[in-house]
């Protein structure tokens, strides 16, 4: 009936019908190998968190981030209780630092009355007794008081930091520096901690960006939070074009992201706005999930803070507790945050990783190749890290 009513379509049925077929059967064969590559990139992370980047990468992201705010909502996390008996162990463990002169006081507990350990700091690596890298756990806020957040504090005098890019965040290689840890480059090795959101989030908006080698990826425009690492090895936190330019030539590499969350030592007033360009769009700020941020010091220390139940609000009011003056949101949900210490238990050019706390990546992540940047803290002293 349809071949007679259009002559055309009656001559021309199989051939249509056929590449149609084709079509379809090449579409299928490059989402296949599309899909199959981004499964099988080097590196730890999870299958969820690839076959969600890919997505967000081919057009899907309002698609992730409705499933992503349909999980929250069927598994928020709990208001009020006490902490389990781990949570409650962990208070009361580790080694609290010896009466040295310069390190912080214990962090004000946010909830009242406060229990046993809370916000008190504990040594997580030591140099001739002296603490370089330290934690600290309280809860975060009075309404979740069965879980807690994990503050680490990097002493900025004894340590060098450095950013180390991803193999697809920035991507763009090659760098001078690895997307892993290798071996032969861990002697020293103390912290490190994750970056950023997804660059392309980051340029989408003008708003972030990634330099390092003389070489820039994205805009990196002036008035937004930036880590900054200088060549003596020092990093800070500051508003690009404000607290620090390529004017000054000691600058080896900038990452930045969104806004400062704490400035002048306060937290900023449009935090209470919740989700935008500000803070990114895939969480609005009456969330509470697995969040990271760092900052620095008015003395030059960096604090970072993490924890399962945060949202933008908490998060800088831990960084602002832990004495930050200046601080920033880096990277959200289970998948990318991580903090994580080295013991040197054998061979010191191969420290054993330890995780600051129960997030989903492995301890051994960045002695893997990482697809997204982060940063490395070593001990001063000679380079133990690629030239």
């Amino acid at each position: 009936m349809i071949g007679r009513r259009w002559p055309w379509w009656g001559r021309h049925r199989r051939r249509v019908l056929r590449g149609t077929a084709a079509l379809l059967v090449v579409f299928l064969a490059v989402t296949g190998w599309s899909i199959g590559t981004a499964l099988t990139h080097p590196g730890t992370d999870s299958v969820a968190a690839r076959l969600a980047e890919w997505a967000r990468d081919h057009g899907m992201g309002r698609l992730v981030t409705w499933a992503e705010n349909q999980q929250y909502q069927h598994d928020k996390p709990r208001v009020g209780g006490s902490l389990n008996t781990a949570d409650r162990n962990a208070l009361q463990g580790g080694t609290a630092p010896s009466a040295v002169t310069g390190l912080p006081a214990p962090i004000p507990p946010v909830v009242t009355p406060a229990l046993a350990g809370e916000g008190g700091w504990k040594v997580l690596v030591a140099v001739q007794g002296r603490p370089v890298v330290m934690s600290a756990l309280l809860r975060p806020d009075p309404s979740h008081t069965s879980y807690l957040a994990q503050v680490a504090w990097l002493s900025g005098k004894e340590l060098r930091f450095v950013l180390h890019p991803g193999s697809l965040e920035p991507g763009h290689g090659p760098w001078s520096q690895p997307d892993t840890i290798p071996p032969g480059s861990r002697t020293g090795l103390v912290a490190t901690y994750n970056g950023g959101f997804k660059l392309k989030d980051s340029l989408a908006g003008g708003y972030g960006g990634y330099f390092a080698d003389g070489r820039a990826i994205g805009q990196l425009p002036n008035g937004y939070a930036a880590e900054i690492f200088h060549r003596d090895g020092s990093m800070t936190v500051g508003v690009w074009g404000r607290d620090s330019s390529f004017s000054d030539p000691t600058v080896v590499a900038v990452r930045e992201n969104l806004h400062l969350l704490v400035d002048n030592g306060k937290i900023q007033a449009s935090i209470a706005d919740g989700s935008s360009l500000t803070w990114g769009y895939t969480i609005r700020n009456a969330y509470y999930v697995w969040r990271s941020g760092v900052g620095v010091t008015a003395d030059g220390n960096v604090v970072f803070a993490m924890g399962p139940t945060l949202s933008v609000q908490t998060l800088a009011d831990l960084l602002r507790r832990a004495g930050a003056v200046r601080a920033l949101e880096l990277d959200i949900n289970p998948d990318w945050v991580s903090f994580m210490s080295y013991r040197v238990t054998g061979d010191p050019g191969n420290p054993t990783p330890v995780k600051l706390t129960g997030f989903g990546r492995p301890a051994n992540r960045y002695y893997q190749p990482s697809s997204r940047d982060f940063v490395a803290a070593y001990l001063r002293g000679p380079s133990p890290g690629p030239a």
